[in-house]
């Protein structure tokens, strides 16, 4: 028992840092937030999601931008349990970032070679891997991404279970192929980003491993059609409108201005053949995508302000702490020079360098949730290095790194939530709740969409039966070429733009005062 004791202590300190006052901080659920807890409880409820759905397989239609099914049906137990409020929204991305620490530790066992702890467990190899572990469990990027109903965190679990029990069955019995080829499935049906790296990882496995893959040959059939089989219901949606919508707005490819700016250049060369092929709109696409890619190893995110989305980042903490820059070059030095094993080497800078290609296709960048599944390789690196340092310049590391925990805790926890609450939309619960105590008072209630569909949160708020919303919703189609769904009414409250200049009788009209809200019956 005394030897699992580290781990398990980290385990604890990995659930505090996640759990802690989870439904109050961050301040609020955003809308995305918001829709998944509410699809969850209408498939609790009713068995359909809130369009009146019957267990839908691969997308939720939800906003019209058709959600991965993954994280709603992980959310469903936790709202039976907790009740449908913000904690049981969060719950499945903080339990799984509490799992991640732990299937680390045990990868890291596999990856290395015996004489670093290795499948035999050598002490040296538990250190690295208890150190891995207590890093991953601190990181500002980790945390931060934890405490949100984010899918990319629950695909991010599942890759990594994918990995080690990819690991695991080169070193041991082949059939966990198996469970590896079930988690890896499973990350396609939660996050869109993954839907690009999964294929990636699983192709840089199959080639790193061939040989060992090549003596498991029975396992490795069988894990093959599974993963076909799981894949197989997306290709109908992946090929459908819906699907290329979603596409269409998040990817570089579709921007005309590369398209503009290669015409440009052609013609004023003179259009001949080599103008088009040096102006060519593949390589403007091309350059486009690399610089995209590079985004996500600047600096200033990486070590100073982290992600520009506060969603994704305080904006005082970089991706990583500071001082962890230290031991990730050492890491890496004993990466690339030294006997790890050249499989462990490769595999970890293939899934490192693998894991920014799909946030590298999306116009926002750098993007540390769409990144999320290159973690835990950086952490295990940077205890790899951490591992190599002498006594005096490790215990200062761990001094630093120490008041960088503390300051991130205190910024997140004190500043954080009043910077940036309206990031989280909090001013919509209160309001839900007021109206709910005052609505018989009036004949319709309209309120203003300036905040972001407002709708979402009346139905979540005020927990409306998803039977009677299925049957009464009044909904249309955005006509902005994307196919967003626009929900006109719930109920008595409206959410159309009202003719201020005609006030109805008996009627509140709820409208934007700044950053808040407004409740007035004479606008």
């Amino acid at each position: 028992m005394k030897k699992y004791l580290p781990i398990i202590l980290i385990l604890l300190l990995a659930a505090g840092l996640r759990l802690v006052q989870l439904g109050q901080n961050p301040p609020g659920l955003y809308w995305d937030e918001v829709s998944l807890g509410y699809n969850a409880y209408s498939i609790l409820t009713t068995g359909r999601d809130e369009h009146g759905e019957f267990l839908p397989l691969t997308r939720f239609k939800a906003f019209g931008d058709y959600k991965p099914p993954g994280y709603i049906y992980a959310t469903v137990p936790s709202i039976a349990l907790f009740g449908l409020n913000e904690f049981s929204v969060r719950f499945p991305s903080a339990l799984a970032g509490v799992i991640m620490v732990w299937l680390m530790y045990l990868l890291v066992k596999e990856l290395f070679p015996v004489h670093l702890g290795g499948v035999q467990g050598h002490p040296r190899g538990v250190q690295v891997a208890t150190l891995a572990a207590l890093i991953l469990a601190i990181s500002p990027w980790h945390v931060q991404l934890s405490r949100v109903a984010f899918e990319a965190m629950l695909a991010a679990a599942f890759n990594l279970a994918g990995i080690y029990f990819f690991v695991k069955a080169i070193h041991k019995s082949g059939w966990y192929l198996i469970l590896s080829a079930i988690f890896f499935g499973l990350t396609v049906y939660t996050f869109n980003s993954n839907r690009l790296l999964t294929p990636l990882l699983v192709l840089a496995l199959t080639l790193i491993y061939a040989k060992n893959l090549w003596a498991k040959k029975t396992a490795v059939i069988v894990a093959a059609i599974i993963g076909l089989v799981l894949a197989l219901p997306l290709i109908p949606y992946w090929r459908s409108p819906e699907s290329k919508l979603r596409w269409h707005e998040v990817n570089i490819f579709s921007d005309l201005k590369v398209i503009l700016e290669s015409n440009r250049r052609i013609a004023a060369d003179g259009g001949g053949r080599v103008a088009k092929l040096i102006h060519h709109r593949y390589l403007g696409h091309a350059a486009n995508f690399l610089h995209h890619y590079f985004d996500h190893f600047k600096g200033q995110y990486l070590w100073v302000t982290g992600d520009g989305n506060p969603r994704f980042s305080t904006q005082s903490t970089g991706q990583f702490y500071l001082i962890e820059a230290l031991p990730l070059l050492v890491g890496l030095y004993w990466l690339l020079t030294r006997s790890v094993g050249w499989r462990t080497s490769v595999l970890l800078l293939a899934w490192f360098f693998l894991g920014p290609i799909p946030a590298a296709t999306a116009r926002e960048t750098p993007h540390a949730l769409r990144t999320v599944s290159m973690l835990p390789v950086p952490q295990i690196i940077i205890a790899l290095g951490l591992s190599k340092l002498k006594k005096p310049i490790l215990l200062l590391v761990t001094g630093i790194l120490l008041l960088e925990l503390i300051r991130f805790q205190y910024i997140y926890y004190r500043s954080y939530p009043q910077e940036f609450a309206g990031e989280w939309l909090t001013q919509y619960p209160p309001l839900v709740r007021y109206l709910k105590t005052v609505e018989n008072n009036y004949d319709q209630i309209f309120v203003t969409s300036d905040f972001g569909r407002p709708y979402i949160y009346f139905l979540f708020y005020q927990q409306i039966n998803p039977a009677k919303f299925q049957q009464e919703a009044n909904v249309t189609r955005t006509g902005d070429g994307f196919g967003f769904f626009e929900v006109h009414s719930v109920g008595k409250y409206r959410f159309d733009a009202p003719d201020l200049t005609r006030p109805q009788p008996n009627t509140a009209y709820v409208l934007k005062d700044g950053n808040e809200f407004k409740i007035t019956d004479n606008p």
